[in-house]
């Protein structure tokens, strides 16, 4: 009889919802918090960036699309980690992780392909493509290349914070529920 009432009991309570522990919690907010800044900084430094050469010309964050998918995928983020740390505390929210799991998922991954893009853009520029008869821009504008770098750098930091943040929001959404059964004469049955 004892024996089934601590069964009741680990049975109650491993039915409990998970509490996220305050650190969880804090390191959330704050990475969060750090995105907006960060992004804010990487739109301000793509935008602003343009360099004028006398013999080729205007180069600016317009004339490259990868360099506005950059620009958008920030904005989106920054908006995002605002609107998230606001409601991240609000308790009726806390309670749905996966309201947080789907959009940090998918911003990680839109963070990589701009990320990517920009990387691949950036390169060009530095290196050229002699195949396809591209040449080096940075010998031309290196303000331009110098800033882009920059922009490129922060960027990546908001994609790690990014990539931290999903793994943080897929242990809420996921510590939900009970791990699959261990038992092997279960196993053994099936």
């Amino acid at each position: 009889m004892r024996d089934n009432t601590i069964e009741g009991e680990r049975s109650s309570s491993s039915k409990q919802q998970p509490q996220v522990p305050m650190s969880l919690k804090l390191l959330d907010t704050c990475l969060r918090l750090s995105v907006v800044p960060l992004s804010v900084a990487t739109i301000w430094l793509t935008v602003s960036n343009h360099q004028s050469n006398p013999d080729y010309g205007n180069l600016d964050y317009n004339s490259i699309m990868g360099l506005k998918y950059l620009v958008g995928v920030s904005a989106i983020c920054a908006i995002y980690a605002l609107l998230s740390t606001i409601s991240s505390w609000v308790t009726c929210l806390v309670s749905k992780a996966w309201l947080f799991f789907v959009p940090d998922q998918v911003l990680a991954y839109l963070m990589t392909t701009s990320a990517a893009g920009a990387t691949e853009i950036v390169y060009l520029l530095n290196k050229g493509d002699k195949p396809v008869t591209w040449s080096e821009v940075c010998s031309s504008y290196p303000h331009f290349c110098s800033k882009l770098t920059i922009a490129l750098g922060l960027h990546v930091v908001v994609l790690l914070a990014f990539l931290f943040l999903s793994v943080i929001s897929a242990y809420r959404a996921f510590s939900r529920f009970d791990p699959p059964c261990d038992d092997p004469q279960t196993n053994n049955n099936a």
